[in-house]
């Protein structure tokens, strides 16, 4: 290990460079890609730079870092082989919290007459006295930084060896912080090759995309040479530097697969191991393409604000996203493992081998990423009904996408800081979706060899969405970039008003949106139909309006009552349906009978709470739907209506006071059979769902209110405290008993409090961790609740596990939230000044809220302390609080839903 002393031969920092030039005098002309190069003029010309130009390029980095573990700081150097295309005399890159020594800036033998940091942009500009020589020259400069603890650029991560705090450094670049590590043209399309150098001490791993090249040492540093990378973009680059185990598997190709963890840790990573090994394997086969690396290495890392990053060659997560244990991690937990890393290594292709041109096409990496990790867990494991739990990915889309403030999948992104807002659900979810839906509509095994092509044709380079329709239309012969342009370009989806005349069913679209409007869009819908599974017909909605012929076995309405017909059969289709009264009801009877898929079974509670959501349906009719659930067992399906009743409960509070008691009674008699058939133990042979199902159920009723659960869970959280390792509370059912514990702590009875904050603080398993700390605020006790959310700003809570404290408050604490997010925005804006973070204290907090007034005192707070970064997050959690505002006059406007209650408990 280095001493303290061997640091110290590390240059002080540099003063930065001043962004006092941005007001030289100069014409403010704006350089975009293709514009003709500035051959004079000053370096002035570019501030307000939103994408950089592209008369010079790089071809290869050849890059030198030394991180300071103990300081804190690095210093670096960088020769980049730049191609010089047209007359100019300016190189214009980026950089940020970089101090770059002007006097080592060279390009070929000249030295800049202008150095010119633009701070808002992240531009550094270098302006000479002559103009450039075209061709290929070598820019090259040294400088240094800060290994900063706000998770991005290259950081330090904290972690404990052998009982002391030791520090990591770690990188995490995308989407714009490659910047913060090296000078560079940090744009996805600036594709170059990387040949990287680290000096680190001598008993530390280094790590890097590609494997050791050759390792010198002296002294107590050791240097560390990597093999030269292919062609990739920059925020794809990692470093990692500390102390690690690991564990290794190899492909039936002969590529090394490790998972590298702390110390004493590495069998927590054999069951991602195994994934990643058979995703390689999957996915070589399914895109016809060689996993492009020599190796594959996947680390888990304490801090980390993503919950993995794709790195090429060196994937790195979280270490709840990365590591299982059998005895102390729950099956939910093995789930997202299995789908986090076959999500990231997808990526190996999508994104890495062929990569979006810029972020507008985002959803081209993160969409194909999510679609595709569905396809290998299910290979993996069929067992676990993945492509069901999918419907949990479009459900969250939906919702997201019927908000006004909603974007489309390709939003135009005009400058870096915008990019942050868009690492969504339409990005993710919607992506996938209408990649599924896609998929659905060409067939698997066309769209499969599509694919292929469309991989081998861009490998190395980059496309944009326009690229992959070209070559997914001259695979198929389909019109697929009229089709999905529709869903790519626009926001929002349309809901298909259905409705019966004669043998015919007439279909209308029209854009869906939560507020109960109607916006201007119109898509080409693929339709399908059907009065069961197999007699179902499909066609694609062009107009506004159609209808479709009936088949005969449906069409017959006169002989019993046993017709019925559904629309998106399965859930493929990216929309919602709203049925005439006629079809509800036939529906609503085919429900009963169970005569409905799992994924129809999903559909059509969704829908129905959507409609009620935008005063298209009543509660009443909402709840008489939900009540058809309740002898439901599926995991997958019971997810979704639970989902629902946690909504129903909510509004209710707010928009029926007197009624909300009986309506939770209502829920309670919807969930409490399976429940109660399920039981808190686990059964011998018991399915992987029901695994899951089980916490899912118990942490409902105790969220309700059901006295005998929350009882039991507390008599089971007493014997854990005497013996953590009980049978009687296993992982999968710790976080229902730590809820239960909360329902009855105080100020004056804090006893539970206490002893979970004991447990949070002895537990060295991440998953518990996290569980403890989303329970923590769970009470109405204000005192209890302020204590619970100050505890983000002790050194016990990593950062980027904050959000996970709010979202434990629930809504009867929801104004001492408020008002502790109002006193202590300026703290928190310091500490977690990453876009993405400060987004998730406001989508937490704010739509807790269902008022206009509290819409409008949230927007006042927020109208000079917004960021770019989530901008649209407050906005879409403004118009979710108006909405709820709106869906609480309808509900409070209903003259039967008292009766409807009364009526579905069986009260006189």
């Amino acid at each position: 290990m280095a001493t303290p002393s061997a640091w110290n031969k590390v240059s002080p920092p540099r003063p930065r460079l001043s962004g006092a030039s941005f007001h030289r005098e100069g014409t403010d002309l704006k350089a975009s890609p293709g514009a003709p190069a500035p051959a004079g003029g000053s370096a002035a010309q570019f501030r307000g730079q939103a994408r950089l130009p592209r008369f010079a390029t790089p071809r290869r980095y050849e890059l030198r870092l030394r991180p300071d573990l103990v300081a804190c700081t690095f210093t670096g150097s960088v020769a980049i082989a730049v191609v010089v295309s047209a007359p100019t005399r300016f190189l214009v890159l980026n950089a940020a919290d970089l101090s770059v020594n002007r006097a080592s800036i060279r390009f070929q033998s000249l030295a800049p007459t202008e150095v010119v940091f633009f701070k808002d942009d992240d531009v550094l500009v270098f302006g000479f006295s002559k103009q450039l020589p075209l061709g290929e020259g070598v820019l090259q400069m040294d400088y240094n930084g800060t290994l900063n603890d706000q998770m991005r650029g290259f950081y330090r991560s904290k972690y404990q060896y052998k009982g002391k705090e030791r520090n990591m450094a770690v990188t995490q670049f995308e989407s714009v912080d490659a910047r913060r590590c090296f000078p560079c043209w940090d744009e996805p399309a600036f594709k170059a090759k990387f040949k990287l150098t680290v000096e680190v001490p001598s008993d530390l791993v280094a790590l890097s995309n590609m494997p050791v090249a050759n390792s010198t040492f002296a002294g107590p540093i050791k240097t560390v040479s990597f093999r030269e990378s292919p062609l990739m973009s920059t925020y794809l680059l990692a470093v990692v530097v500390g102390l690690f185990d690991y564990v290794e598997g190899m492909t039936s190709k002969g590529t090394r697969v490790r998972v590298y963890t702390q110390i004493g840790k590495s069998n927590q990573g054999k069951f991602a191991l195994d994934v990643a090994v058979k995703s390689l394997d999957l996915y070589k086969d399914y895109f016809d393409t060689a996993y492009p690396l020599p190796k594959l290495d996947m680390i888990a890392i304490p801090d980390f604000s993503a919950g993995a990053m794709e790195n090429y060659g060196l994937v790195t997560y979280r270490e709840v996203a990365l590591l299982f244990d059998d005895k102390s991690s729950s099956e939910s937990s093995k789930q997202n493992i299995a789908i986090t890393v076959a999500h990231e290594l997808a990526h190996q292709w999508f994104g890495n081998l062929v990569t979006m041109e810029w972020w507008t096409h985002l959803w081209l990496n993160e969409g194909f990423a999510t679609w595709m990790s569905h396809l290998a867990v299910d290979s993996f494991f069929p067992q676990w009904n993945i492509w069901t739990q999918f419907l949990d990915g479009t459900t969250t889309a939906l919702k997201l996408d019927a908000l006004s403030e909603s974007h489309p999948i390709e939003v135009e992104i005009h400058h870096a800081s915008e990019v942050d807002q868009i690492f969504d659900a339409i990005s993710y979810e919607k992506g996938a979706s209408v990649i599924r839906m896609l998929q659905s509509y060409l067939g698997a095994e066309r769209f499969q060899k599509a694919l292929a092509s469309y991989m081998k044709k861009f490998a190395y380079s980059n496309a944009k969405t326009e690229d992959l329709w070209a070559v997914l239309e001259k695979e198929t012969g389909e019109p697929v970039k009229d089709l999905m342009t529709t869903w790519t370009k626009q926001k929002g989806y349309p809901v298909i008003n259905a409705k019966i005349k004669g043998n015919d069913m007439e279909i209308e679209q029209a854009q869906f949106l939560s507020d109960g409007s109607s916006g201007p869009g119109t898509w080409i819908v693929p339709i399908t139909s059907g009065c069961g599974y197999d007699t179902q017909k499909k066609f694609l909605l062009k107009l506004k309006r159609d209808k479709m012929v009936i088949p005969s076995q449906c069409s017959d309405r006169k002989k019993g009552g046993n017709f019925w017909t559904k629309l998106n059969i399965n859930g493929t289709g990216f929309y919602r349906v709203k049925y005439d009264d006629e079809l509800a009801a036939a529906l609503l009877n085919a429900l009963e009978a169970k005569k409905l898929s799992l994924m129809d079974r999903i559909g059509v509670v969704d829908d129905s709470h959507a409609l009620s959501m935008a005063r298209q349906q009543t509660m009443a009719s909402l709840l008489r739907l939900l009540y058809a659930y309740r002898g439901e067992t599926d995991y997958s399906v019971l997810s979704h209506v639970n989902s629902v009743t946690v909504s129903v409960a909510r509004i209710s509070v707010d928009a029926t006071p007197s009624l909300a008691g009986d309506i939770k009674q209502l829920l309670i008699k919807i969930l409490l059979p399976t429940a109660e058939k399920l039981g808190w133990d686990p059964k011998k042979g018991e399915s992987h769902l029901d695994a899951m199902l089980r916490p899912l159920l118990l942490t409902a009723l105790v969220q309700l209110g059901h006295g005998k659960t929350i009882n039991e869970g507390i008599r089971r959280f007493n014997i854990f405290l005497r013996d953590r390792n009980t049978p009687l509370l296993p992982p999968d059912t710790r976080k229902t008993a730590y809820l239960s514990v909360m329902q009855n702590v105080s100020s004056s009875n804090r006893s539970g409090y206490d002893a979970l904050r004991k447990v949070y603080r002895e537990s060295a398993e991440g998953e518990e961790r996290l569980n403890v700390l989303g329970i923590l605020p769970s009470c109405r006790d204000k005192g209890i609740v302020l204590e619970s959310l100050n505890f983000i700003f002790t050194d016990e809570v990593r950062n980027q596990d904050a959000y996970i404290l709010l979202r434990g408050v629930q809504i009867e604490a929801r104004e001492i939230a408020w008002n502790w997010l109002k006193e202590n925005w300026e703290r928190i804006s310091k500490i977690f000044s990453t876009s993405s973070l400060l987004g998730d204290f406001v989508k937490t907090v704010v739509p807790l809220f269902t008022s206009n007034e509290k819409a409008a005192e949230i927007s006042k707070f927020f109208a000079t302390r917004t960021k770019p970064g989530f901008e649209r997050t407050l906005k879409q959690s403004l118009e979710n609080i108006r909405i709820g505002a709106r869906w609480i006059e309808g509900i409070r406007s209903e003259p039967k839903l008292a009766q409807t209650v009364r009526e579905l408990l069986g009260k006189p």
